[in-house]
């Protein structure tokens, strides 16, 4: 029987290898690379709807890996996201968000962020920048970083590290304008959580 510890050391290597494919890792010399838990790792979405209430959902399952170099301050951030994972608790309106009228996620099925540069203040994370692809539109954005850290994880036996970011995109920067005329806003709210646990002797 395979040990279960070489298993884990071999899923991870694969997963970098999948991620490195995609050009989702970084060139950072000396930093950590973080493998992303799905279980910890969310896009969340808040909008207003007609000036009464708030639509809120978000994206699961998100994959990708996270680089670290505090010494440095630097890091990077590399997030699939699968576009059909999309959630807001009701089946109608998760329908019709998938449908050409939003995501159009049989076309586009997959996003994608990419981090470009990490601001700091002092030792603290404040910002990462990097550009986002959602229906094949590619745009900046400014992710802030509303906290970030590291710490040894009791469950994973394993340093982990991640954060909570914050950003406002207007969405008709990526062609989703529906209704933008009749009284839903254009500016969407994300709040994105990652988390990852560290990978060994991979870099």
């Amino acid at each position: 029987m395979m040990d279960s510890k070489f298993i884990k050391q071999v899923n991870r290597t694969i997963a970098i290898a999948a991620i490195s494919s995609l050009g989702m890792l970084s060139t950072l010399g000396h930093a950590a690379t973080y493998e992303l838990d799905p279980h910890h790792t969310a896009v969340r979405f808040s909008v207003d709807h007609f000036g009464t209430t708030t639509n809120a959902g978000g994206f699961y399952n998100l994959s990708g890996n996270l680089e670290y170099a505090p010494e440095e301050q630097k890091g990077f951030i590399g997030l699939t996201i699968p576009m059909g994972s999309l959630s807001t608790g009701i089946k109608a309106f998760d329908g019709h968000l998938r449908s050409a009228d939003f995501f159009n996620v049989k076309e586009y099925p997959t996003a994608y962020f990419k981090s470009t540069d990490w601001v700091f203040d002092g030792n603290k994370v404040k910002a990462v920048k990097g550009n986002l692809t959602l229906l094949n539109e590619t745009h900046p954005v400014t992710l802030t970083a509303t906290k970030f850290g590291c710490y040894d994880s009791p469950v994973l036996g394993t340093e982990a590290c991640g954060g909570d970011f914050e950003t406002t995109i207007d969405r008709t920067k990526w062609g989703i304008d529906t209704f933008t005329d009749g009284g839903i806003m254009k500016n969407v709210k994300l709040v994105i959580q990652v988390e990852g646990s560290k990978v060994e002797d991979l870099k």
